[in-house]
């Protein structure tokens, strides 16, 4: 069974994402490493003692939709009420609506082991937290004073409503309508789906967050205004009052994350006798609609990455402990009688290292980019300017490369388990079946690599990626002069992986310069692997700087590991042409 890797965590967070010099200089109040070190402890032990014993009764019994009404998995709707009870829903929530204000990198953290312990639980406070600081920035304060202190405690929960069975990624396609009522108050009409705990017994009331157009709204993303749409009106006086006309219609049957209520959303259709035309409130400016979203949404892949981690690393500990226990053919490294644990192989060995090393370097990336959020939020002009745009650059690495992470992490594990891996009945199933679904949803991680090559690249004039690119290099120069032994040929590996990187990066940049987009998006998703494999590189070399124990892994991944990133260099700098010319035959009209 899963157990909270805290020290792992605390590790990560100080010595390699920044934490620790933030905190001595004050950057965070007088929050103190005592008290980060106190609330990693506590949320491990709830992630490893409370959520994970209900993972597999969750995974296996799913959530179960009746007359419209969800139920859970037994025991979940429990666990909930102890985890909000806990405080953890409002662990980084805003202290004037009764946040405890923690760093993101806290938050994130934690989200780590809730996903650990059980993908499904962890999925829907993540959507919860997102709607706080969509509401934090954007909404009115008659708005923030009826919803948000509920939703920061979880008493109340919150949704996403973007996707439509014709609008995918693709949101100039929406049709979902609102409608002014005069009297300050919009009616909402229209289908959503993938609805992630769009329905449930968790908390009594529901604040769904609904992407809508007015009736004369522009044509395209330029004309999407975002609602608040709660399940139950709310009267002044905060009491729940009667029943709005949204409800769910169907539930999703997944591949994974089967306790988690994936929902079909039907707004205004008079469904059970409710007043036709669900009551909405707009959220923002009307049309401003996708920046308040997008507030959101970038909390959201955030977070999602964070599932890629966790799923990673349940796993790995999985097939670790499993590796130590089968006992197949014989070793030259083992000592004892009979058939060696399989640990001893070296491909087994390799499996698992890979998992490791992987696993941390995802979670160093995605540490890192919430560090960076953080020291915007408490930095000022062309400092907080500066981490803005570190942040936006590494958030689209932290969602996809961790989630594919998540994914490749996953499948090795099935693959030490062997035979028995493909079976349900060992667990190790599961962590595949539910990491798939974090590459796809918020925002897939092809939208996140065009994302990166379009949109992130050029911040500062193009400077910022070379700057961050530069660190990078002085983390891999700081190996080279260290006297640490046993770095064997990490530093050179580290210095051809980043002169690769700034290689790939200048070509990339010139392409977008000269408008030549689609030979630029043909290197899109080689190179957000290309920069997050280097990235992860340099991270583990400065983490084993700090700790001499984690030099044997760093190795493992620079001389084993890293050098996938020539091939990613040339498929960006090379491949093109040939993915042009191939891309025709597939073409049928």
């Amino acid at each position: 069974m899963y157990r909270a890797p805290v020290e792992d965590i605390a590790f990560t967070l100080k010595h390699v994402a920044g934490m620790k010099s933030a905190l001595d200089a004050g950057r965070f109040g007088d929050l103190g490493e005592d008290l980060v070190d106190a609330v990693l402890g506590e949320a491990g032990r709830f992630a490893t003692e409370e959520v994970a014993p209900l993972y597999t009764s969750g995974d296996r019994r799913g959530a179960v939709l009746k007359d419209a009404a969800v139920t859970t998995p037994p025991g979940w709707k429990e666990l909930y009420r102890r985890w909000i009870d806990g405080g953890w829903n409002a662990l980084s929530g805003p202290e004037a609506y009764g946040g405890q204000a923690l760093p993101t990198m806290l938050g994130v953290a934690a989200l780590e082991m809730w996903n650990s312990a059980a993908m499904a639980f962890g999925i829907g406070p993540t959507l919860t937290m997102g709607a706080v600081e969509a509401l934090d920035k954007h909404a009115s304060d008659d708005l923030k004073a009826k919803y948000l202190e509920k939703l920061v405690s979880g008493e109340w929960m919150g949704t996403m409503n973007l996707t439509e069975p014709q609008a995918g990624s693709d949101l100039a396609a929406l049709r979902a309508r609102a409608e002014p009522a005069g009297d300050g108050s919009y009616r909402i009409f229209g289908q959503k789906i993938f609805i992630t705990y769009g329905e449930h017994d968790f908390t009594d009331n529901i604040i769904h967050l609904v992407l809508a157009r007015l009736p004369d709204a522009p044509a395209g993303t330029r004309g999407i205004s975002l609602f608040l749409v709660p399940k139950f009106l709310v009267g002044d006086d905060g009491a729940l009052g009667v029943r709005n006309d949204v409800f769910c219609s169907g539930l999703e049957h997944k591949l994974g994350i089967h306790a988690s209520p994936t929902c079909t959303m039907i707004y205004g259709d008079g469904f059970q006798g409710a007043k036709p035309g669900a009551v909405g409130w707009l959220i923002g400016e009307e049309n401003e609609g996708l920046a308040c979203m997008f507030t959101m949404m970038n909390n959201a892949r955030l977070c999602v990455g964070m599932q890629g981690v966790a799923v990673a690393e349940a796993a790995t500990q999985k097939a670790i402990a499993y590796a130590n226990e089968r006992r197949q053919g014989k070793a030259a490294s083992y000592t004892g009688t009979g058939m060696a644990p399989i640990v001893h192989h070296p491909d087994v060995q390799r499996n698992l290292l890979t998992m490791k090393a992987l696993t941390q370097t995802a979670r160093a990336i995605s540490y890192s980019c919430a560090h960076a959020i953080d020291m915007a939020r408490v930095s000022a002009g062309d400092e907080a300017a500066h981490w803005r745009d570190r942040a936006n650059l590494l958030t689209p690495l932290a969602k996809a490369f961790s989630t594919d992470i998540g994914v490749e992490v996953a499948s090795l594990g099935l693959q030490v388990h062997g035979g028995v891996g493909f079976i349900e009945e060992t667990g190790a199933a599961a962590f595949y079946r539910d990491a798939r679904i974090a590459p796809i949803y918020e925002g897939t991680n092809g939208i996140q690599a065009i994302d990166l090559v379009m949109r992130k690249l050029p911040l500062g004039g193009g400077d910022h990626v070379h700057g961050y690119i530069a660190e990078l290099a002085a983390m891999a120069g700081a190996v080279r002069t260290s006297n640490v032994q046993g770095f064997g040929r990490t530093a050179d590996a580290l210095d051809a992986a980043l002169g690769d990187l700034g290689e790939a990066t200048r070509f990339l940049q010139k392409l977008a310069a000269e408008g030549r987009s689609d030979e630029a998006l043909a290197g899109a998703t080689p190179y957000l692997r290309l920069i997050s494999l280097a990235a992860g590189g340099a991270y583990l070399a400065r983490g084993a700087l700090a700790d001499q124990g984690r030099v044997p892994l760093c190795r493992f991944f620079a001389e084993n590991l890293l050098g996938e990133v020539s091939a990613l260099r040339a498929r960006v700098i090379d491949g093109a042409e040939s993915l042009a010319a191939a891309g025709k035959t597939l073409v049928s009209a």
